[in-house]
């Protein structure tokens, strides 16, 4: 993959999940950021939401990731916005500092599942708030679904349970709306889509069209209304 074809990948998305302005801000309200308050965000990519909380005055704010592409497009941000946010090069599950809240949005797959990121979310923060982003059914998965996704999911109301069980009450709930996923996937492929139409001629072409199409159709076809992504704003 070129550069130029590698950079296209997140170039169109804000945020690497189906997240609107409005809600994202929403979902910081819940947290009750402080100017005493630290915050990790595990799994950030970027660190987009991050970047907003730290807007909002607190005390430390750091992003956990392995990508390098993406801590760097953070780092940047964070110098552009005059924003002191720490990015660090990790694992999300070797994380071992504690902080009063956590962000920790699609890396549940970092951790080992939904069950094992609630269970270690309580060690980094024994006393405070989480906001948990993780995929759920909505509704029935088809075969088509369950064959992209398999065991992974948890129905939204096991998935609810799962963060009592592991000691945490929920103070908040919502989930991703259709605009917010149609937003989302379009803007997934938009970068591609955008790099194809710039290089009409590179050999790459045809094969980028061809699997943003498939994509794309698989989106439509298989999961579209049927996989969605919680938001849970935790408390212990």
């Amino acid at each position: 993959m070129t550069d130029s074809l590698a950079a296209a990948r997140y170039a169109a998305l804000r945020w690497n999940t189906p997240l609107s302005a409005g809600h994202a801000a929403e979902l910081l309200d819940h947290l009750d950021l402080t100017e005493t308050t630290s915050v990790v965000d595990l799994g950030c990519g970027w660190g987009e939401l991050l970047l907003l909380a730290a807007a909002r005055g607190v005390a430390k704010a750091v992003g956990v990731d392995t990508d390098p592409a993406g801590l760097d497009r953070g780092r940047r941000a964070a110098l552009a916005r005059g924003l002191d946010v720490e990015f660090v090069e990790r694992q999300a599950a070797d994380w071992r500092d504690t902080a009063d809240r956590a962000l920790c949005i699609g890396a549940s797959h970092a951790f080992g599942g939904s069950r094992a990121m609630l269970t270690a979310l309580a060690d980094v923060v024994p006393r405070g708030r989480v906001l948990v982003g993780d995929g759920c059914w909505e509704t029935a998965p088809t075969p088509a679904a369950h064959a992209i996704f398999g065991d992974d999911l948890l129905p939204l109301a096991d998935l609810v349970a799962a963060c009592r069980d592991t000691g945490w009450q929920v103070l908040h709930m919502s989930v991703a709306d259709q605009r917010e996923w149609d937003d989302f996937e379009s803007r997934h492929r938009a970068g591609f889509r955008e790099w194809v139409l710039a290089n009409p001629g590179d050999p790459m072409a045809a094969e980028v069209t061809s699997r943003e199409d498939a994509r794309e159709r698989e989106y439509l076809t298989a999961y579209r209304g049927v996989m969605g992504l919680a938001y849970l704003v935790l408390a212990r």
